[in-house]
């Protein structure tokens, strides 16, 4: 197994691990059919793309493993994947503590269409990471980099933080709870924060940006910013 094989297998094991924490010690069962649900909607994916651009792109692959609170280069940055951590954790432990303590009635259809939207998400970055190499998981410009103006990028400017905040909102739900949703709204508002910073970065130093974003003026939703 060669480095980068190894790093993406033990980044992803450590996930599966920590996620299933934070499930299974607050909803104090293994009884809990919305977690299992939600481990193979959220992670099967995963795996998948992780196998698809260790073979097709493994350049992105190593850039996506390039991450964390250490890989960032720009403080703002650095802070803010700090509290995405934290509003994560919550977000899960809350969710998973509200299997136990019964505060949400969410319905099991409803639930099933928030899995469905998971896997959306997730199609939607994969999509992404097809049409873009240079999709880092730190804010920074590559060499060789340049503006990505087909695809999903025809159509938003941060397409992936699209799909993400759809994975994002719909977690709680997926878990049949409402009260993870605040932590939700919280990680969105920092997810705003990371793409006006990078933003920023991109105008300055990256040629063709500022007349990409006056060709395509929406950053997340279509229509609406």
């Amino acid at each position: 197994m060669n480095p980068l094989s190894l790093r993406a297998f033990f980044g992803f094991a450590r996930s599966i691990i920590v996620v299933s924490f934070l499930l299974f010690i607050p909803g104090r069962s293994w009884n809990y059919p919305a977690a299992w649900a939600f481990l193979a909607i959220y992670f099967i994916p995963q795996i998948l793309m992780i196998l698809w651009f260790h073979k097709h792109d493994p350049a992105l692959l190593r850039r996506r493993l390039k991450m964390g609170l250490k890989a960032e280069n720009r403080s703002v940055q650095a802070l803010v994947m700090l509290l995405m951590r934290i509003f994560f954790v919550l977000k899960v432990f809350v969710s998973a503590s509200d299997h136990t303590f019964h505060w949400s009635n969410v319905p099991i259809p409803l639930m099933a269409v928030a899995d469905a939207g998971i896997l959306l998400g997730f199609f939607i970055q994969f999509y992404v990471f097809k049409e873009n190499t240079f999709a880092s998981a730190v804010i920074e410009i590559s060499e060789g980099q340049k503006v990505i103006s087909i695809g999903p990028y025809a159509i938003v400017r941060h397409p992936m933080y699209s799909g993400a905040l759809l994975v994002n909102f719909l977690l709680p739900i997926a878990l049949g709870s409402w009260w993870g949703l605040p932590f939700a709204a919280a990680m969105a508002a920092i997810i705003v924060v990371r793409l006006s910073d990078e933003e920023k970065l991109l105008r300055k130093n990256l040629p063709g940006y500022p007349e990409y974003c006056q060709k395509t003026p929406y950053r997340l939703i279509p229509y609406v910013w």
